[in-house]
């Protein structure tokens, strides 16, 4: 793939693997939008969050490559896919990162664990305009083509006017039928936390082991202007995501406590 000055150029990633229905999803609609680069891990490498792998080598495999996009097999996690696709394996800087179609909402707090924002964060760390889409359902049979229309209009927005420094979009979509979604809501991430996180478990020698689990405890379920609230009513949610974690409405009371 030969990639032009005038061509755009998208970063594909996401944290469920390189097989993943959602990721394929993805993909074929990215394609409408520019020249692709995909790399993905082949196992899924969900909860990783900004994880970097830092104990053993880092390994690529280029798998396809044709005039419109190039596919790459890493063995680390999504963050260090977009660090060595960065790196080392374009060209030049891409014009977008984008991550998913996750198997599975990443509204909340889930996005503080989340591979695929993690993944998008990454890229808005270099300055890239980027974006993560989320599946709101677990389900295997989970039906993708219903996001395809809600990321062409973000893409089609980001395509006429980028984000600011910094910042990135976490976009989670209904499991739903297309005609049942009501539209695009841009709100904030709710407050709310996981409970119950372990299940404790016997193996078959009777030993003890510990199960992730937990039931998400939304603390604001009537709030309208939050994600949960949005795909719980059948919308579309788009929430900016900054990289800077400063609690800046607290900065002034925390400097009268120490000056």
């Amino acid at each position: 793939m030969v990639i032009e000055k005038n061509d755009k150029l998208i970063l594909l990633t996401n944290d469920d693997g390189l097989y993943a229905n959602g990721l394929k999803t993805l993909f074929e609609v990215m394609e409408e939008f520019g020249k692709v680069v995909m790399i993905s891990t082949i196992e899924s490498q969900s909860g990783m969050s900004q994880a970097l792998t830092v104990k053993t080598p880092l390994r690529v495999k280029l798998l396809e490559e044709n005039d419109k996009h190039r596919v790459y097999a890493c063995n680390g996690t999504p963050t260090d896919s977009i660090k060595l696709a960065i790196n080392q394996l374009l060209e030049r800087i891409p014009d977008f990162v984008v991550s998913g179609v996750n198997h599975g909402a990443n509204a909340s707090v889930s996005v503080l664990y989340s591979g695929t924002m993690a993944a998008a964060l990454e890229g808005c760390l270099y300055g890239i305009c980027s974006v993560g889409f989320s599946l709101n359902s677990f389900s295997p049979t989970a039906d993708f083509s219903v996001c395809k229309e809600y990321i062409r209009i973000v893409m089609k927005k980001l395509s006429e006017e980028s984000l600011p420094p910094g910042i990135c979009l976490n976009v989670n979509i209904p499991a739903t039928e297309a005609d049942k979604i009501k539209g695009i809501k841009v709100c904030r991430q709710s407050r709310g936390n996981w409970k119950e996180e372990f299940e404790k478990r016997k193996d078959p020698m009777g030993k003890t082991y510990y199960w992730l689990t937990g039931i998400f405890q939304n603390h604001e379920p009537e709030s309208v202007d939050t994600d949960e609230w949005a795909l719980a009513n059948n919308y579309v949610s788009v929430v900016p995501v900054s990289v800077d974690m400063t609690a800046h409405g607290y900065l002034d009371k925390l400097k009268k406590r120490f000056y």
